[in-house]
């Protein structure tokens, strides 16, 4: 694997700088997210780096833990607890919560990355992968700033792959770039689209496109 904690660390910078900007009125309106305020979304990230940080953790000291204890249940209603808080206090638990997950990040050795976590049932790469993801695509759900036509070309490729399941059987979806890159997947009748790679990627993950998406979209799957 390419060591990402750069990016990682630069993504999480980014949505801390936004969150660090808003105040009260800002953190109770929508996000981009349904029936989520701002203030769930940034409750949502500081917890998930926190139940990432101990999956990291874990893992170097040889142990398997869940990602959240109580599973589900209890994370949805640890969102709700506290997406109410105040703006200085919701971005201070960002703050911490992401400083603590990148500095455990820094721990890891070259020979940890495949190191097993409960997260997917996975290992310690791809749940720097998953980092990546949850900063980067929650930093947009925010409805601010960044948006996904900020998202770098390497991680639109990942964000496509990882989101695979998401074509519908029978559907071969082509997605071409304006600057030159062609996405692939899926067998059937080819259905294509064009536009921004980032618009694309947008469009596949379920988020709103910044720039127009061109072409007869299918229904897309859940998220895997």
């Amino acid at each position: 694997m390419r060591d990402i904690r750069p990016e990682v660390t630069a993504t999480a910078q980014r949505v801390n700088a936004t969150v660090a900007t808003v105040g009260e009125a800002a953190v109770r309106a929508p996000s981009a997210l349904p029936g989520w305020s701002r203030g769930h979304v940034i409750t949502h990230i500081a917890n998930f780096a926190e139940a990432m940080t101990r999956q990291v953790e874990e893992a170097l000291a040889g142990r398997l833990v869940d990602v959240y204890d109580g599973g589900r249940a209890a994370r949805d209603a640890a969102i709700e607890a506290g997406a109410g808080r105040p703006a200085a206090e919701l971005a201070e638990h960002l703050r911490v919560a992401t400083g603590a997950l990148i500095a455990a990040w820094d721990k890891v050795g070259p020979g940890d990355w495949e190191r097993p976590i409960r997260h997917r049932d996975s290992f310690l790469a791809a749940g720097l992968y998953a980092t990546w993801r949850e900063l980067a695509v929650h930093a947009v759900d925010l409805d601010l700033a960044p948006t996904a036509g900020d998202w770098p070309k390497e991680f639109c490729l990942h964000l496509l792959d990882f989101l695979r399941p998401r074509t519908p059987e029978g559907v071969q979806l082509v997605l071409r770039a304006d600057d030159g890159t062609t996405w692939e997947n899926g067998t059937g009748d080819p259905t294509v689209l064009t536009g921004e790679l980032t618009d694309l990627t947008a469009w596949y993950a379920g988020r709103v496109a910044p720039g127009p998406v061109n072409g007869p979209a299918p229904e897309l799957l859940p998220w895997p």
